[in-house]
């Protein structure tokens, strides 16, 4: 066993966020057929978010919110708490199915949904521990350096400001975060740290009292138009929204509709404030390296490091399994990883350790889209970075079912649709390969400070670029 692997072997596999909560009290399944206006299938951000934003602008609407264990289960209480003002395709995407500018209103919109989930948080009362301390991404080879400088000017020239991403000299960098062999880095602004599973617990009870019906310990295992079947009876419902992402595999005729993908995370115990002396992050920023195999990392309120990355492969058939979302070698290398970059923790206990299945649609592209003819609404997509997404996205729902003619309703993410992933073994091969050819060029820039340029192309084409 690795040094890594027995420090980790110990650690809570239950997730940090969840652990703090506490015992969960589940709220009762659903206790039988039941007719609603609206029927939100998923208790995570995207469908608390749906459900909030419709309660507030029409109180009148009977709406249930379902939900297979208890909200935020999946993805929203159990990520790097990040909520992060961009797209993971980013504005060119969107671009080409619209244009420049209405690209840049929608990520600007998504910018602003950051501070909105802090504003609503204060007026609801929900402790989540949110602090907007932007975003270092430390470059830490020569290539990642390179690929920064040219960068920053880009971004620039679409139309983002020097006081929303800006490139750091080595010194300023390391302020932020000193990491090893720091040799530039990005400051993004428009990123704010959190407790997630605080957030989605808290906004589970904020749309409960406002009047909506929030069922849990209830599996939905299709979507029809007027109707959902769960194992507790069958809602109808005359508009349905569909916000499950990973999950969507588990829902009839939807196995391919997203790929859903590792992410693991780790987290140490809590630090003495004299050691962030010579980590930095005095203000909260997330933070991150610039390599191809993503890694996120923040300090928490309780002045803890939680760190993590795209560890366990994807599963044969678009699977999700428990088993990996605890994979010992995995949360052995994200500990091994932040070490790297922080040899000060060498000696610090690692407490917790988990993971969760986040969806990924073929194009990387996000989506929010409503069909006034069946009723039924769907929306997601985010690839790892909806914790702020999810918030305009169900701002946007809500606009679309209460036909509210707002600026959010005609952005280009609006009426997306990306095709269906490959059958297997097709989908298997190329995901699996394209991950292997990310891993190598990471190890080969690290020892070798050339640029991979292969594994770049393979990058910018995987996110539509």
């Amino acid at each position: 066993m690795t040094p890594s692997a027995e420090f980790i072997k110990n650690a809570s596999t239950t997730p940090l966020w969840v652990d703090q909560l506490g015992p969960i009290d589940r709220r009762p399944a659903l206790s039988g057929d039941t007719s609603v206006d609206v029927a939100i299938v998923g208790g995570g951000f995207s469908g608390l978010w749906s459900a909030y934003y419709l309660a507030k602008h029409d109180p009148s609407l009977r709406i249930v919110v379902v939900e297979r264990e208890y909200c935020g289960f999946g993805a929203s209480g159990r990520n790097g708490g990040w909520a992060v003002g961009e797209l993971a395709s980013g504005p060119a995407t969107y671009a080409k199915v619209s244009s420049k500018d209405d690209a840049m209103r929608q990520l600007r919109a998504v910018m602003d949904a950051v501070d909105e989930i802090g504003r609503v948080s204060e007026a609801e009362g929900i402790d989540c521990s949110y602090k907007k301390g932007g975003w270092i991404r430390a470059a830490r080879n020569e290539p990642q350096a390179k690929r920064q400088r040219e960068e920053v000017p880009h971004e620039h020239a679409y139309g983002f400001t020097e006081d929303e991403i800006r490139l750091l000299e080595p010194d300023e960098a390391r302020t932020y975060l000193n990491a090893t062999n720091t040799s530039s880095g990005i400051y993004y602004s428009a990123v704010a740290a959190l407790h997630p599973a605080r957030l989605a617990r808290g906004l589970a009870d904020v749309v409960e009292a406002a009047g909506v019906s929030v069922v849990e310990s209830t599996a939905v295992s299709a979507i029809e138009p007027g109707k959902v079947l769960t194992d507790h009876g069958t809602i109808t419902a005359n508009i349905i929204v569909r916000a499950t992402e990973a999950y969507t595999r588990d829902l009839k005729g939807e196995r391919n509709a997203l790929l859903p993908v590792y992410s693991l995370m780790v987290a140490t115990e809590p630090l003495p404030e004299a050691m962030f002396d010579e980590i930095g992050l005095a203000d909260r920023p997330t933070f991150s390296d610039d390599r191809f195999m993503v890694t996120y990392g923040q300090r928490t309120a309780d002045n803890r490091l939680a760190f993590g990355g795209r560890g366990v492969p994807y599963l044969f058939g678009s699977k999700i399994s428990a088993h990996a979302e605890t994979h010992e070698g995995s949360h052995a290398l994200l500990r091994e990883t932040l070490i790297d970059m922080l040899p000060v923790l060498a000696d610090v206990d690692f407490t917790h350790r988990w993971g969760g299945v986040l969806g990924i649609p073929r194009d990387w592209v996000a989506s929010v889209n409503y069909d006034t003819v069946s009723g039924v609404g769907v929306l997601g997509g985010y690839v790892g970075e909806g914790v702020a997404a999810a918030n305009l996205a169900g701002r946007t729902m809500a606009d679309l079912i209460l036909g509210r003619e707002t600026d959010r309703a005609s952005y280009p993410w609006v009426g997306h649709r990306s095709r269906r992933w490959e059958p297997e073994p097709f989908r298997w091969l190329g995901v699996r390969s394209s991950r292997a050819i990310l891993g190598s060029a990471d190890e080969r820039e690290y020892k070798t400070n050339k640029e991979a340029k292969l594994a770049y192309r393979i990058s910018q084409f995987l996110k539509g670029a």
